[in-house]
């Protein structure tokens, strides 16, 4: 309605300026010719001018020109008083009759370019009435396939929701993995720190086993050592004795026995030697054994812990293996999860992609649709205050001409001065309005 009203106030307007304008055409006409009964060469000019575009701008009939008679006595100059500046502002009233009657045909001009416009938009809108029905049978294609595709989503959500669920399982899966994973390396780093104190206590009874071997050699050293000096000394004590000639002078020169005496202290020393050498080989052998048996138990010691360290490298070898196992699985399993999220992300991103382009598609053809229903509204309002403005100016031309027809005979020649004079004067007051 505010769009009507906008085109219809300079209709309006335009209509009550043209209006002005054909009451100030058909009294200067008048007014020219009056003025041409009195006053000469003005009376062809001014009053054909007025009436030449009187008929024009009518139905384009041209009435036929009428005999003039008049009395050749008012061709006499009368002394009326006329104002001296008449005919400059009848110049400057003719100018502006010139400038109006070329407003007024650039008008007629912009009407019929106006008339034309409208034929162009009425077979405009024809066509886009043509268009309807290929209009409406896309949009069904895309509600079917926007119905279409809200299946698919929904296919999708429902292969999402499964994915979840399977995803959510494998979770609690990798959780359980990863516990038993930790542990293991929990068992594994126990493992180990028995290992290492397994193996410094190995390490040490082996450091014991080397000291004690080195000990029982030096032990062993030393006895044949002392064995061959003691064999040494009895040897040279035999020697001595053997080689020594004991002469023992008596006051009571008595004879004694010297090879008993000889006989009896070898075989004192050789006690003493053979007690000696019995002590210290029961003293070594005792040692010995003594060696041996720990060396014994150390070897017991180290052949168990040999063994509880093999069982240990067994056992982390095999935990190890199980370790890797249940990494291969795990990693399998992130795989497959990683996997399935990304087909799942691709298929909602080229889900969400396919909405997103038919919603844009919908929106543009939305769009067109409303702007169409704007330009059809729009040319509507244009054509029916193109419709108005026509009919009001065919009703103001057949107005004008009817008056200018109406006008053109009522003249009569034979006018007095005085009413000459009041032509004039509301010519003159009329101008300016």
């Amino acid at each position: 309605q505010s769009y009507i009203f906008s085109i219809f106030t300079p209709v309006f307007s335009v209509t009550r300026s043209f209006r002005n304008y054909s009451n100030i055409l058909i009294c200067c006409a008048n007014r020219g010719m009056g003025s041409g009964l009195g006053g000469g060469s003005f009376i062809s000019s001014s009053s054909a001018y007025g009436l030449g575009m009187g008929m024009g701008m009518g139905t384009g009939v041209v009435a036929p020109i009428q005999a003039v008679t008049f009395n050749k006595s008012l061709l006499a100059p009368l002394n009326l008083e006329i104002d001296p500046n008449i005919q400059v502002v009848r110049t400057q009233e003719k100018e502006q009759i010139k400038s109006l009657n070329n407003r007024f045909a650039s008008f007629i001009d912009k009407v019929r370019f106006l008339e034309q416009q409208n034929k162009m938009l009425e077979t405009k809108w024809s066509l886009l009435q043509n268009q309807t029905a290929t209009r409406s049978n896309i949009d069904a294609m895309f509600e079917a396939y926007i119905s279409n595709l809200r299946r698919q989503l929904d296919s999708l959500g429902n292969d999402k929701m499964k994915l979840e669920a399977d995803l959510h399982n494998m979770q609690g899966l990798v959780e359980d993995f990863k516990n038993k994973y930790e542990d293991e390396i929990n068992k594994r780093t126990e493992c180990e720190n028995e290992f290492v104190l397994i193996k410094k206590d190995v390490d040490e009874a082996y450091m014991n086993k080397v000291e004690l071997e080195a000990k029982l050699e030096s032990l062993t050293d030393e006895i044949n050592f002392l064995r061959q000096i003691f064999e040494e000394e009895i040897r040279e004590l035999q020697s001595q004795i053997k080689d020594t000639s004991v002469v023992v002078e008596m006051d009571n020169s008595r004879n004694l026995d010297m090879d008993a005496i000889v006989a009896e202290v070898r075989a004192q020393y050789e006690d003493i030697a053979n007690r000696s050498r019995a002590e210290a080989e029961m003293w070594y052998k005792s040692k010995f054994e003594e060696i041996q048996t720990s060396a014994s138990k150390y070897g017991d010691d180290l052949r168990s812990t040999k063994t509880e360290i093999a069982d240990l490298n067994r056992m982390i070898q095999r935990l190890q293996s199980e370790i890797d196992s249940v990494k291969g699985q795990r990693a399998n399993l992130e795989n497959q999860i990683a996997e399935a999220e990304e087909r799942g992300e691709l298929a909602m991103r080229d889900a969400k992609g396919r909405i997103k382009d038919l919603e844009d598609a919908l929106q543009r053809a939305k769009q067109d649709m409303a702007r169409q229903i704007r330009e059809y509204q729009d040319l509507m309002n244009v054509k029916l205050a193109l419709d108005i403005e026509i009919a009001t100016y065919r009703k103001l031309l057949e107005g004008e001409e009817d008056r200018l027809a109406s006008g053109i005979k009522s003249i009569n020649i034979s006018k007095q001065s005085s009413k000459f004079d009041s032509l004039s004067q509301r010519t003159l007051l009329k101008s300016p309005a």
